[in-house]
Order: C-alpha cells, then sequence, then structure tokens
C-alpha cells in the first residue's frame, strides 16, 4: 500500500450529535490512503467511548481537549501533527460522498492549487440543496488591489485600509439538480472549511490559522491570507459533501447545549467580528452593523423560538413577547457562561505551562551509551489518545 500523502482532521462544529455518522460516512466513502487525526474537543462520556473504540479498530489518531475550543483551536492543535504534504479539514456533521477525497487531491495535483474546496451541500436529504459552490468576498477592481498586495482599494499608504466585504456565494440554496451543469472546476474567491483540502507548505508562509476566529468567517480570513501569498484557491464540484447543521437544523439535543452556546456566544462573536475588521482594516459596512445589533441570533433561533412557539396558544403578539423576554434572560446566562468558559480555559492553560516548564527543568537520569532504536509507528501509536489540558 502506498503511504498516505493526505492527513484528514476532524473537528466539531457546534454540536456532537452526528458525529458517529459522519465518521462512518468517512471511512465509507474514501477509498485512497489516508491519516485521520480527531480532535475530540471535550464530547460527552458515551461519545467519547465511541471515538476512542473507533480509534483502536480504525487505527487513527485522538487528541482530546477537556476544555471546549473553538474550531480553529481545534484544527491548529490537530496540525501541529500532520506530517503530509496535504490536510484535509472537515467538521463533525458533514455527510461524504464516494470518492471525495481523491477528487480534492487530483484538482491539487493538476491545477497546482493551495486550497480546494468541496461543493457543500446542506440540509437533508444529503447532497440535494446548495450551500457553497465557491465565491466571492470583494468587487473584482478590489479583490485584484487586495490580491497585489495593496493597503487599501484606493493604492495609498493609509494602512487604514477601507476594504468593503461584499460575500457573495452563487447558487447558495438552489436544488443542485438544477445547476449541477453550471458548476465547473475553477479557481474562486473562498472555499470553506466543511471539507477543505491544504497544502500542508502554506502553513509556513501564512503561520497556524488565526484563533482569534472563534465562531465566524474563518474561512474568508484564511482565504483572504492565502491570496496574500499568492496561493491559488479552488472549487472542485465533483467533490460533494453535505453538513447536517445549517439552520433549520435537527432540534439540539440537551449533552450539546453547553458547546452550542460558547460556540455562537456574544462575547465569541463580538470579539471575533472585531478583529476580523481590525485585521484587515475593513469598513463598517451594513453587514458589520447588523451583526453588531443582532447578536445571539443563532441561539434564539435554535434555543429560544421553540420554547416560545409552546405558548402560540396565547396569540402572536404574547408569543413574541415571550420569545423578547427568555433572550433577554438567556444573553445575561450566556455572558455568565462564556465568562466562566475564559476562567477555566486560563487556569487551564496556565496548569499547563507550569507543568511542561517544571518537566523541562527536571534532569534526566543518566542512560547507557546505546545508540537509540527508531520505533515503527503502529496501528496502537496512531489510536493513543492525548489528553490537551484538565479543569
Amino acid at each position: 500500500m502506498s503511504q498516505p500523502t493526505v492527513t484528514i482532521i476532524v473537528v466539531p462544529r457546534e454540536r456532537f450529535q452526528f458525529a458517529r455518522e459522519s465518521l462512518d460516512s468517512l471511512y465509507e466513502n474514501t477509498f485512497v490512503p489516508f491519516k485521520l487525526i480527531y480532535v475530540d474537543n471535550n464530547s460527552p462520556g458515551k461519545l467519547q467511548q465511541h471515538i476512542e473504540f473507533q480509534s483502536l479498530l480504525r487505527g487513527f489518531h485522538v487528541i482530546r481537549s477537556q476544555a471546549y475550543l473553538s474550531p480553529n483551536q481545534a484544527r491548529n492543535l490537530g496540525l501541529q501533527h500532520v506530517t503530509t504534504p496535504h490536510v484535509v479539514f472537515v467538521d463533525n456533521d458533514v455527510i461524504f460522498t464516494p470518492g471525495w477525497l481523491e477528487k480534492l487531491v487530483s484538482c491539487a495535483e493538476e491545477t497546482g492549487a493551495t486550497v480546494v474546496g468541496s461543493l457543500i451541500c446542506q440540509y437533508q436529504p444529503v447532497h440535494t440543496t446548495v450551500h457553497c459552490a465557491g465565491g466571492t468576498y470583494m468587487a473584482p477592481a478590489a479583490y485584484s488591489a487586495f490580491a497585489r498586495g495593496e493597503l487599501n482599494p484606493y493604492g495609498t499608504l493609509d494602512q487604514t485600509g477601507g476594504w468593503k466585504i461584499q460575500e457573495r456565494t452563487p447558487y447558495q440554496n438552489q436544488p443542485l439538480a438544477e445547476v449541477r451543469d453550471q458548476l465547473r472546476r475553477q479557481p474562486t474567491g473562498f472555499v470553506e472549511f466543511h471539507a477543505m483540502l491544504v497544502r500542508t507548505a502554506i502553513f509556513d508562509r501564512i503561520g497556524s490559522l488565526d484563533e482569534g476566529f472563534s465562531c465566524t468567517k474563518e474561512y474568508l480570513d484564511f482565504c483572504m491570507m492565502v491570496t496574500r501569498a499568492g496561493g491559488l484557491i479552488y472549487l472542485e464540484p465533483d467533490s460533494v459533501v453535505t453538513f447536517l447543521t445549517h439552520p433549520p437544523a435537527p432540534a439540539l439535543q440537551w449533552r450539546d447545549l453547553p458547546y452550542f452556546m460558547l460556540r455562537w456566544s456574544d462575547d465569541w462573536e463580538l470579539s471575533n467580528l472585531l478583529h476580523y475588521q481590525q485585521k484587515w482594516g475593513l469598513q463598517e459596512s451594513s453587514y458589520f452593523q447588523k451583526r453588531y445589533q443582532k447578536l445571539g441570533q443563532r441561539r434564539r433561533k435554535v434555543l429560544i423560538r421553540p420554547i416560545a412557539k409552546k405558548f402560540a396558544f396565547l396569540g402572536k403578539p404574547a408569543t413574541k413577547w415571550i420569545e423578547k423576554q427568555l433572550f433577554n434572560l438567556e444573553k445575561r446566562f450566556n455572558r455568565w457562561f462564556s465568562k466562566r468558559h475564559a476562567k477555566r480555559l486560563a487556569v487551564a492553560q496556565r496548569i499547563s505551562g507550569l507543568r511542561q516548564h517544571l518537566n523541562n527543568d527536571i534532569p534526566k537520569l543518566a542512560q547507557p551509551n546505546v545508540n537509540p532504536v527508531t520505533r515503527q509507528q503502529t496501528p496502537s501509536d496512531e489510536s493513543e489518545n492525548h489528553s490537551l489540558m484538565q479543569h
């Protein structure tokens, strides 16, 4: 068997309820050799046991964090262990079509692309409704200036820039059967992290993924960095996957509530959007104004609105009032919850750093003067479960 040239990193998107189905689908529909790194982001107990068992059965590598991480933090954690020429990022709610990975690799090899994205679908039945077939995020003239490395669209030396984000995603929400003939392998402005192949060498040039992007637009930031570094981004529509949690998604399970609330928390979203604007010198466009005004809308739609609808018998005005009051209470709780997580994560990181410092200071015991032996890695080595941090 040939050596794998691809490492797949699986990270959670917003919940854990589809993780088993997604992992099974990955193995059932991937026909070329690959390495797998599964970042277990503090998953519930039964799922943790299932992932550990599957790692022993299938021979993949598990990295478990005892504290919730953002998707980019989880991707970076897995990226530290990648040794192959290509890495593929996928989320834990993705269902794959046969040959999806081979088509991504073929596109990269035949075009020289730095980044290749699958055609992403949404909803069930799977592979029927388009979510992302690539896209653009600036007007053509502004994008050309951005790709050339200009500081702003006007070609001046003003570093405050003024780039205007105008995200456009063609064919979104359209039936795949109706637009299939229009989709071609082609360069594009961005692809999304649901299923994205990257040449590993690009990280030597741009560094790791920006962890300031905790919950939104991390795919735009990454593609912008790749473009600024002179990389090529391609869409490969023959590689098709579907993610299962696009709103309106199936009902959230109680065990997924803590991570979902943190993943879409006001604190994470606000800091993420502010960081995005500051990093790239983006205009205070209507897009950002609306996002700032509607912090927490994902939680409102998924958590609060279903509860409020139970009072529909009181009439529409009363139902809306109840929803508003519940959301206000939830926002107060969400602020407390996200701050509590931040404190716990900071403590865990300090403890981890202290342990590393102590380990480095402990003198090694004298060893016999023998040549080191290099042991070939086995499937059991691949499946070793590493704990990142403790509460």
